[in-house]
């Protein structure tokens, strides 16, 4: 018996060195190495936040290596990591299947958090911060650690994260197609 889910076929097999009735599964799959849509996340990922230090450089004229952990900027690398991830199971189990339709959903759920409540929180710690900034020293309050106010993203921020995305995810997956090609 093989049943088939996606890519992935998991055939039972009776293990002959156990003396046990157990059913041992085999996954006869590929590596997570060659899984095309969690390398294009992982790799817009990458980019969208090796690209917030250049734009920050862009900008500021300064290196900021932090903005390389940090959440907020240009491109956003939330974005740009769900739609990696809906663009590549889309290129690799076509676009008809819920595998993608949830990575979709999941997709726009968390591009419009990001332009959305985070994006709301960070001008929000701006406020409190320029309020705590404001009070005199003896204050309890005065000596608190200023908020992250850099949280979320704007929509072109988002935009261009999406953008990635997508073209990381499609780059990676003529890549991988073309060398299957070629080792054939």
């Amino acid at each position: 018996m093989v049943a088939t889910m996606s890519n992935v076929q998991v055939s039972p097999s009776t293990s002959s060195s156990s003396s046990s009735s157990s059913t041992d599964y085999s996954l006869n799959s590929s590596s997570i190495f060659t899984n095309i849509p969690l390398i294009s996340a992982l790799v817009a990922f990458v980019l969208a936040q090796s690209l917030k230090v250049l734009t920050t450089w862009y900008k500021e004229r300064r290196w900021d290596l932090r903005q390389f952990i940090g959440s907020g900027g240009m491109p956003s690398s939330h974005s740009s990591t769900v739609t990696a991830l809906a663009a590549a199971i889309g290129l690799h189990d076509g676009f008809g299947g819920s595998v993608f339709a949830a990575a979709l959903i999941l997709a726009f759920v968390v591009m419009y958090d990001a332009t959305g409540v985070r994006l709301h929180a960070g001008r929000q710690a701006e406020v409190l911060n320029q309020i705590v900034y404001g009070l005199p020293a003896e204050h309890p309050l005065a000596e608190r650690s200023p908020l992250r106010e850099l949280l979320g993203h704007t929509p072109p921020q988002v935009v261009a994260g999406g953008l990635l995305g997508i073209v990381t995810a499609t780059m990676i997956y003529a890549i991988v197609s073309i060398a299957t090609r070629i080792s054939q």
